[in-house]
C-alpha cells in the first residue's frame, strides 16, 4: 500500500511545482508514524521532502481556553489560528521557499516566529486534524485520510489520559462530530486508508 501510493505521488512530481500532500486524521489515528513512513519512502525515490506538523503551530492556552464558546467548538475553532494559518502555511507553501510561521513552545507556553526553510522540497507533507475544513481544503493537490474508529483511538491514550474521559465528551469527541458531519473528510480525501484493519481503499478526486 505505502509503495503503490509513494508511485502515486511521484506521478505527482512530474509537474514543475512543489507537490503538496495533506495526512488527515482525527486524534491518535496514526498520521505522525504514517508520515513519517511515507516522508522516509519518498526520500529513498529521491525525492526531498519536507513535514509539518500542525500541532506545532496551535494557539496559546488563554486562547484555547476559557472563552465564551463551547468547549468543543474552542477545539475546533481556537487550537489553531486558522485565518492566519491559512495565510501564512497553506497559501505560500506551494510558492515560498521561507515559511515564517508562528510556533507553539510547549516547554514555555509562548509563541515564537518559526522561519522555517524549504527550499529544496519537491514535496512538502503537512499531518494534522481538521485539515480538510474548508478554509485549509483546497491548497492540497492530494489528501489522506486516516480512518480509525473513536474506540481504538481512545485506547491508545496512556492510563491518565483516558481518566479524562469527560473531557473528551465535552470538548475533543463533539469537535470531531461537527468535523465529520459538517466536512465529511472520507468522502472528500482522495485516498482513506483504515489503519485498524490494514485495509485501503482510494478513490480519484
Amino acid at each position: 500500500m505505502m509503495e503503490e501510493l509513494s508511485e502515486h505521488i511521484k506521478l505527482l512530481k512530474k509537474r514543475e511545482d512543489r507537490v503538496l500532500i495533506g495526512v488527515d486524521g482525527l486524534s491518535r489515528s496514526g498520521k505522525t508514524t504514517f508520515t513519517k513512513g511515507l516522508s522516509s519512502l519518498l526520500f529513498q525515490e529521491g525525492l526531498r521532502v519536507a513535514t509539518i506538523h500542525l500541532d506545532d503551530y496551535i494557539t496559546p492556552e488563554e486562547i484555547r481556553y476559557g472563552s465564551s464558546f463551547p468547549e468543543w467548538k474552542e477545539y475546533y475553532e481556537l487550537q489553531w489560528d486558522v485565518s492566519l494559518l491559512r495565510e501564512e502555511l497553506f497559501k505560500p507553501m506551494r510558492k515560498e521557499n521561507v515559511l515564517k510561521l508562528p510556533r507553539y513552545d510547549q516547554q514555555y507556553a509562548t509563541i515564537y516566529k518559526e522561519r522555517l526553510v524549504i527550499e529544496a522540497a519537491d514535496i512538502v507533507i503537512v499531518e494534522g486534524v481538521f485539515l480538510q475544513r474548508p478554509s485549509w481544503r483546497g491548497f492540497f493537490d492530494q489528501v489522506i485520510y486516516l480512518d480509525v474508529p473513536r474506540i481504538e483511538r481512545f485506547r491508545r491514550e496512556n492510563i491518565e489520559t483516558q481518566k479524562k474521559i469527560d473531557k473528551f465528551k465535552r470538548r475533543y469527541w463533539k469537535a470531531e462530530e461537527h468535523y465529520l458531519e459538517t466536512s465529511q473528510p472520507a468522502l472528500k480525501a482522495d485516498l482513506v486508508i483504515d489503519l485498524s484493519c490494514c485495509n485501503c481503499t482510494g478513490k480519484e478526486r
